[in-house]
């Protein structure tokens, strides 16, 4: 529908009608006018899969529909591959048509500040390059079915803990380079139909009064469209929602809310034009739907069970290998652990999808040789002396254990954080057990958030499922066996130990304050700056073939942009994917802190064995910058750039040096900016020529002045000056007309 006709249709309401579309008609759906000919629409939770409730008034919060369960965030994230993403997203969309569904909420694109946050399992990754360019392929999968998605939780929310109230104290270029990408990539990218505001305060404000947000960065300079919904709960006051951008309140509050907006508007305490556009906002997206509806679409949960096997098998990663993996077919193998029969697919909370059917790896390994002992209780994690007495008994008698370890439900969820990064102990006992007896140990993984390794450098071969949906089991397996070749890469750091975490002192704030210290260090960032040993790092992930990378051209297309190309071959003796991750290296020479080097870019190519491809790039000048909180917009720094190709962030195998030019010139200056910033361009340095040669720390004299010679150790200390210092430091041969001529010199030439 036309935005002419809608707001004919607007125009033709009673203040209450409109104020009254402004939030749900219950916990799932919009509000009709039926007089006006305007229908409700259902929206329904995801990310990784439809959780619609049963259309039942007498059902639980918890009763969903059956439905296909794929990989979560965690998992999918690490398939690198936006072909896989949007290959999910289409499959959800297509059940949404199905389902009669107008909005599946999600994809959520949180940063994953810290490995502790409970919902970390639902969040894509740690780096917001990854997580946007994820997040559009599935945004454009979904939305091609003719269904909308709601891109979830805008923003800074990285934390469960007082996640209602607690305000993320974070600076504005720490959320315009790492919490607020994610968000713009997709919204540019994939114009999601919705965004969901979160619950959390940033910086003083919630979320959904936050206009800067809602409306100055999410309207006014990335151009969304579409409405803005709170997260359920996530209202504080009303009127003050509307006015700053939120547009559709969920769920609903039995008209409380409702009349608040109506005195709102009558006591001149709000616009009513705010109203309108907020209606106008949600009509859009609630007539596109119609009119995209389709009817007759049949939700074949069998052919959306093989995606997911498919998608989870390209999300998985293999560690580490000794050469163990994959498993030979007529060797006696022994599955231990209790997710070998009872697998943790998925995360608890309002992502819990009732799945259609679950491939255990038990059930999956059946044409092979195994034997199977529980070792410990999925559920808990907790052993006892039958368990491991059996489980050390069935590992005697195999030539090769595959040990299956990871966190029970109660571990990670929606609305608590971890408080550790360890597994349940009895899971590291288990270990240590069937290492005495038997020193093949593959050990397979089902967690959604990193976990310490005690026995890492003991096991043969570490397999990570993450959470891989309802078809893992079947995954994996394939896996083991060599059947697939594993392609999947750490969307995340692994730490060696919580502590060494950047977040690690700050994480979870104090007095309702999240203080996010560790600013742009987060994940990878922090750990290559710091050169700090990692279990696994940032874009780590092996195969049981090999590739080679070579012929890597950097084209200069003007204003500080590339093209870059690289070939890319199979040299192995299987087939498989690579992943190619496209790193830019910063300056060490710049005058900010910056990491090391940025993922700005990456591709997944599939290759036979022995066939070679090339990979192409294009690389904008944003790839370069950094967020200027002076001028408040992105900013290149002159010097040399690395344009690096690695298979993670600590690999680099390629590189090619090129040369920046700044985009930011310099300043106004004032008698307190130091001598170095003005000395930054020739203005400057014609500007303190004079005056320099008589500047010194002993009160005069070239042979520690700035000028021709200068012992470097006074070079540096008087570079540090404020402008205002050299009239004490000249012998008297300047004051404070010279401190203004200088000035006045500079600003006129610069501006």
């Amino acid at each position: 529908m036309k935005d002419s006709r809608i707001r004919e249709l607007i125009s033709n309401m009673t203040l209450e009608e409109k104020a009254g579309l402004l939030s749900g008609k219950d916990f799932w759906h919009t509000k009709p006018v039926e007089r006006l000919g305007i229908p409700s629409m259902m929206v329904s939770d995801g990310p990784h899969g439809l959780r619609k409730q049963v259309d039942d008034e007498d059902a639980g919060f918890n009763e969903s529909i059956e439905a296909i369960c794929f990989p979560a965030g965690c998992a999918a994230a690490s398939s690198f591959d936006t072909d896989t993403m949007n290959m999910i997203g289409k499959a959800i969309g297509h059940e949404c048509q199905a389902e009669d569904v107008g909005v599946i909420l999600g994809p959520a694109v949180n940063i994953k500040r810290s490995p502790l946050c409970g919902r970390n399992f639902e969040y894509y990754s740690e780096d917001p390059c990854l997580a946007g360019k994820l997040a559009a392929a599935f945004i454009n999968g979904v939305q091609s079915e003719g269904v909308g998605t709601s891109i979830k939780h805008f923003a800074a929310n990285s934390q469960e803990k007082e996640r209602m109230s607690i305000s993320s104290e974070v600076s504005e270029r720490t959320l315009r380079e790492i919490y607020l990408p994610a968000f713009e990539t997709a919204v540019k990218e994939s114009k999601p139909w919705t965004v969901m505001c979160s619950y959390n305060k940033v910086n003083g404000t919630y979320s959904a009064e936050n206009s800067w947000l809602l409306n100055t960065v999410l309207r006014d300079e990335w151009g969304f469209n579409g409405f803005v919904v709170s997260d359920w709960g996530a209202v504080n006051d009303r009127a003050k929602d509307v006015a700053a951008g939120l547009d559709l309140e969920m769920p609903g509050s039995d008209g409380i809310n409702d009349a608040l907006i109506v005195k709102a508007v009558k006591d001149g305490k709000l616009d009513e034009k705010a109203v309108d556009k907020a209606a106008e906002n949600i009509l859009r997206i609630v007539f596109r739907y119609l009119e995209s509806r389709k009817e007759g679409i049949a939700f074949d949960k069998e052919k959306d069970h093989e995606i997911a096997r498919r998608a989870a098998e390209d999300s998985i990663v293999l560690l580490s290998n000794s050469g163990i993996l994959p498993l030979g077919s007529r060797k006696k193998i022994a599955f231990i652990g209790g997710f070998a029969s009872k697998p943790r697919f998925q995360g608890g909370g309002s992502s819990h999808i009732k799945a259609y059917k679950a491939d255990s790896a038990l059930e999956a390994a059946a044409e092979y040789n195994v034997i199977f002992s529980q070792g410990f209780d999925a559920e808990t994690g907790k052993s006892d002396k039958k368990m491991l007495g059996d489980a050390v008994r069935i590992a005697k008698n195999a030539n090769i254990i595959v040990l299956f370890l990871g966190l029970p439900d109660t571990y990670e969820s929606e609305g608590y954080d971890r408080s550790h990064m360890r597994l349940p102990d009895d899971e590291n006992r288990l270990f240590d057990a069937l290492y005495e007896v038997n020193r093949n140990i593959v050990v397979v993984l089902s967690n959604g958030s990193p976990v310490e390794m005690p026995w890492k450098d003991k096991a043969e071969a570490i397999v990570e499922s993450y959470l891989a949906g309802e078809a893992s089991g079947k995954a994996v397996v394939d896996i083991l066996f060599g059947k697939a070749n594993p392609s999947g890469h750490l969307a995340e750091t692994f730490p060696i130990r919580l502590e060494d975490t950047p977040s690690y002192l700050f994480y979870g704030g104090e007095l309702g304050k999240a203080s996010y210290a560790e600013g742009i260090f987060v994940g990878y960032r922090y750990y290559d700056k710091k050169k700090m040993d990692v279990l696994f790092p940032f874009g780590h992930g092996l195969s049981y073939t090999t590739f080679s990378y070579s012929n890597l051209k950097v084209t200069s297309t003007g204003n500080n942009t590339f093209s870059v190309s690289v070939d890319v071959e199979n040299t192995g003796n299987m087939d498989g994917k690579a992943s190619v991750q496209l790193y830019v290296r910063n300056p060490e020479t710049g005058s900010m802190i910056r990491p090391v080097r940025e993922l700005r870019d990456f591709a997944k190519v599939s290759l036979k064995t022995g066939e070679e491809k090339t990979v192409s790039f294009t690389l904008p000048e944003r790839a370069f910058t950094y967020f200027d909180e002076e001028s408040r917009k992105f900013e290149t720094e002159s010097g040399i750039y690395g344009i690096e190709i690695g298979d993670s962030s600590r690999n680099i195998l390629l590189s090619h040096d090129v040369e920046i030019t700044a985009t930011k010139k310099p300043g106004k200056i004032n008698a307190d900016t130091i001598i170095s910033d003005i000395l930054a361009d020739d203005i400057g340095k014609e500007a303190l020529s004079d005056v320099l040669k008589s500047v010194s720390l002993t009160g005069g004299g070239d042979s520690s002045s700035l000028g021709e010679g200068t012992d470097e150790m006074m070079r540096q200390m008087l570079s540090s000056l404020p402008l205002h210092a050299i009239i004490s430091f000249s012998g008297g041969k300047a004051d404070m007309q010279t401190v203004e001529r200088i000035i006045e010199k500079v600003n006129a030439g610069r501006c």
